[in-house]
């Protein structure tokens, strides 16, 4: 038998008992650790957290418009750095966007003079994006580095816009990833995230084709099931799921926002080439199919006459469905394809900068 002394008294203690102590005491933490996993609820930190958690984690913008993205220091350690970074979908890699300590920053990567730091005050790590652009919509993270410990948060910026499909002149399923993403871009827009395609199914796109998304996977969306588009199951966005980015061909989901500029419609019977002409004297350009889905969504352009556009088809935007315009129940962008060039049948729509 082992004695310990106390300031009062002699305490037998066996050295099994000793050491069962330190066992439970070793078990009873693993456990609150397991515990707090499980249900979710973050373990308690060994040490302070210098980064405040965001009130909103999910940012909304419009391209165009200057967005903050918020990152604020609770206390800061004696010396550190915050570096500000994009997750990119699909790519399994993050881009640098600038690493400051407080005093000086340097930028890196595409965003340039666009990203800077807020500085608001002394515990402010916020990053500001000017003139955001479709590309910039995605996911962030905030990472303050100590060389002890290292945190981080994460954001996702995501830009009010419109999902539309496209396909090209010579028909359906044309496009491999790459070529779907050039033809977005052509547009005046980007390959969809599944996100966005998600929303605009919520909001009613409904659509047989199936077309390529940014994160490489294929997809498309019903909302009326039958039994020529994916059968009669439930709604919903079919999945191919991930294909063969360079041999696999389908067609394309975009997505674009909020225009810089306006567009508007100019009447006639006119061929590709005069309404291009047509345009230009009035100091634009033939419209993309991006342009015309952006000032239908947010501009409410609504207009019961079939315009050229700078691809060679001819549209038309409806904002209230009515009969003998388009023929369909729903609000939306209908399409007369791609009539031949040297057909002088339609007017023109035409997009012009602020």
């Amino acid at each position: 038998m082992t004695y310990y002394r106390s300031p009062s008294s002699r305490v037998p203690v066996m050295p099994n008992q000793l050491l069962l102590s330190v066992l439970w005491s070793l078990l009873f933490r693993l456990g609150v650790a397991i515990y707090h996993k499980g249900t979710g609820n973050p373990a308690p930190h060994p040490g302070p957290h210098y980064l405040l958690p965001p009130i909103h984690e999910v940012i909304h913008s419009r391209r165009g418009a200057t967005v903050t993205l918020p990152c604020v220091l609770g206390t800061p350690p004696p010396s550190y750095k915050v570096r500000w970074s994009k997750v990119e979908p699909g790519e399994l890699r993050e881009t640098l966007i600038l690493i400051t300590n407080g005093h000086h920053t340097r930028g890196y990567g595409p965003l340039g003079d666009r990203a800077k730091m807020r500085r608001g005050h002394r515990l402010d790590a916020s990053l500001v994006i000017t003139s955001v652009a479709l590309e910039d919509e995605g996911r962030y993270r905030c990472e303050l580095i100590n060389g002890l410990e290292d945190e981080s948060l994460a954001l996702t910026l995501r830009l009010e816009g419109v999902v539309f499909p496209y396909q090209p002149s010579q028909g359906r399923y044309q496009f491999n990833y790459y070529e779907a993403k050039q033809a977005c871009a052509e547009q005046d827009g980007r390959l969809a995230t599944y996100p966005q395609l998600y929303q605009a199914w919520t909001e009613g796109l409904d659509w047989c084709n199936a077309g390529w998304l940014l994160e490489g996977s294929v997809r498309y969306p019903v909302l009326t099931a039958r039994a020529p588009c994916g059968g009669r199951g439930r709604p919903g966005i079919r999945s191919y799921g991930p294909r063969d980015k360079q041999r696999d061909r389908y067609d394309a989901f975009c997505f674009t926002s909020a225009l810089q500029g306006h567009v508007f419609f100019v009447p006639g019977r006119l061929t590709l080439a005069e309404a291009r002409g047509a345009c230009a004297r009035r100091g634009a350009v033939l419209a993309k199919v991006g342009h015309l889905y952006a000032a239908w969504k947010f501009s409410g352009l609504d207009r019961c006459d079939g315009g050229w556009l700078a691809d060679g088809s001819v549209r038309f935007p409806i904002t209230t469905p009515r009969p003998r315009c388009g023929g369909l129940p729903d609000p939306g962008v209908r399409s007369f394809g791609f009539p031949s060039p040297d057909q002088p049948a339609y007017g023109t729509y035409c997009f012009a900068e602020t």
